[in-house]
């Protein structure tokens, strides 16, 4: 990943400021000074009506003097600050507020027509040239017996408005500024709260692809970035874990591996230079066929194992009888318990108890239980099965008197191939993969098997079932 982001962040913050004083000098600008010139205008317009409908008026009517006329409008044009001209309809100016009243030297308007401000009442530009600037003149006509008798024309200079809306633009220049250096705190929370935890993730990511599971990070935010941040971590300790269960695996398996392949060979080669003695190959054949047992047994074990993490457990669920699983699964331990002098008792709920879950895959469990409680038994002691029911669940427990699990290897004995130091010595043909399976089984159908064991006292597996209720 290439580190640009906060480039292009600032990029992004520099055209967003770029445009922000773009669209301030034109269009901000451009409506800013629509909006003076129409405030300006409709002033003027008022202010014309007012002089229209009072002092010209009377003027048109012989009511009042041109002299007291020029005066008034001369007054309001100080108060205005503009120029008031009162033109009658042929262009010639009556009266200029500018100027005193001068009869024999009138001004007149070349091509006057009040048709100049269209379907406004106001008008800007030279007025026919009568300017050498551009002014905002508005008009309001002067009515006398429903007829036009003329116009008064007010005329503010453009200048004026120009120079209030550039005070107002630096205002809103300054205002925009402001602006942008106050958005730089988002700029710095950003660095410090997204862009330096993500840079922080994407070494982690870095590390982790290089095969690095071992590296620690830490991002102390409450954040999705946090979150985010968390379950990677936990991610790669995860997959650390599984590289490590990998390795203790391959370890595993080469040494179980290992052991009976270097013994065989022994055996074989010693039969063939005539080590041992003709008289004697039926015996270590024997020693050869427990080895190739114990090799297949454990093939078959990993085999189960692998069918149990791909793809999930597929179950085969059924009604039955856990009571005829269970005598069954006794019986077929008879040779192997007269041998030890073992005894199996078994108490048993009613004389039928049906539950509901895969049938071969609950008898590998009871095999699992018995078979390992066999081997850690001493001779002349017994071994229970009992069946217990609560509520709607059915409590199956295989209870030996053998020698116990020590309480610091409790909670490893599901690990794949960990044998205990006491069982090291007796299990010699067994693989460590037994309850790693029955853990498997059983939760695969989401129910729960615990021990209890005292070390030198004995072990007890208890695990629970779906029991089938009686219609």
């Amino acid at each position: 990943m290439k580190r640009t982001l906060y480039l292009k962040f600032l990029l992004a913050y520099i055209i967003f400021a770029f445009f922000g004083f773009i669209v301030v000098a034109t269009f901000t600008s451009s409506m800013t000074l629509e909006q003076l010139k129409r405030e300006r205008a409709d002033a003027l317009y008022k202010e014309a009506l007012l002089i229209a409908d009072s002092y010209a008026a009377d003027l048109y009517n012989s009511e009042i003097t041109l002299e007291s006329v020029w005066r008034q409008i001369n007054a309001i044009d100080t108060f205005v600050d503009a120029s008031i001209w009162i033109v009658n309809p042929s262009g010639l100016v009556i009266l200029d507020s500018n100027t005193p009243p001068n009869i024999e030297n009138p001004t007149t308007i070349p091509n006057f027509s009040p048709t100049i401000t269209g379907s406004s009442f106001y008008t800007v530009g030279n007025f026919f040239g009568m300017f050498d600037e551009e002014m905002l003149s508005a008009f309001a006509p002067i009515t006398a017996q429903y007829k036009v008798k003329g116009y008064v024309i007010i005329h503010a200079s453009m200048t004026e408005l120009e120079r209030s809306c550039n005070s107002l633009l630096n205002i809103s220049y300054l205002t925009l500024v402001i602006l942008f250096l106050l958005s730089l705190i988002i700029l710095l929370f950003f660095t410090e709260i997204v862009y330096m935890p993500l840079r922080k993730i994407t070494h982690a990511t870095e590390q982790y692809a290089v095969g690095n599971f071992r590296y620690e990070f830490q991002i102390d935010s409450e954040d999705e970035i946090g979150y985010l941040a968390a379950s990677l971590a936990y991610m790669a300790s995860e997959v650390a874990k599984g590289e490590d269960n990998q390795k203790r695996l391959v370890a595993n398996i080469s040494h179980d591996f290992r052991s009976p392949l270097t013994s065989m060979r022994g055996y074989l080669e010693a039969m063939l230079d005539g080590t041992i003695p003709t008289e004697l190959h039926e015996k270590y054949i024997g020693v050869v066929l427990n080895e190739t047992d114990r090799l297949t047994k454990l093939t078959n074990s990993l085999l189960t194992l692998n069918n149990l993490n791909t793809k999930g457990m597929i179950l085969d669920r059924s009604d039955f009888d856990i009571n005829q699983v269970i005598k069954n699964t006794a019986a077929s331990f008879e040779g192997t318990c007269r041998s030890k002098m073992i005894t199996i008792e078994l108490v048993l709920t009613g004389e039928e108890m049906f539950v509901n879950a895969d049938m071969v895959k609950i008898q590998q469990v009871l095999y699992n239980l018995v078979d390992n409680a066999i081997k850690f038994s001493h001779k002349n002691t017994s071994i229970k099965i009992e069946t217990t029911e609560k509520s709607n669940k059915l409590f199956v427990s295989v209870k030996d008197s053998g020698i116990g699990i020590p309480a610091d290897s409790l909670k490893l004995i599901w690990n794949r191939f960990y044998k205990t130091d006491l069982s090291r010595g007796k299990d010699k043909k067994g693989t460590g993969l037994g309850l790693s399976i029955t853990k498997e089984i059983i939760q695969s159908h989401n129910e729960n098997i615990n021990v209890i064991s005292t070390e030198g006292v004995g072990t007890e597996f208890i695990f629970t079932l779906e029991k089938v209720e009686d219609d």
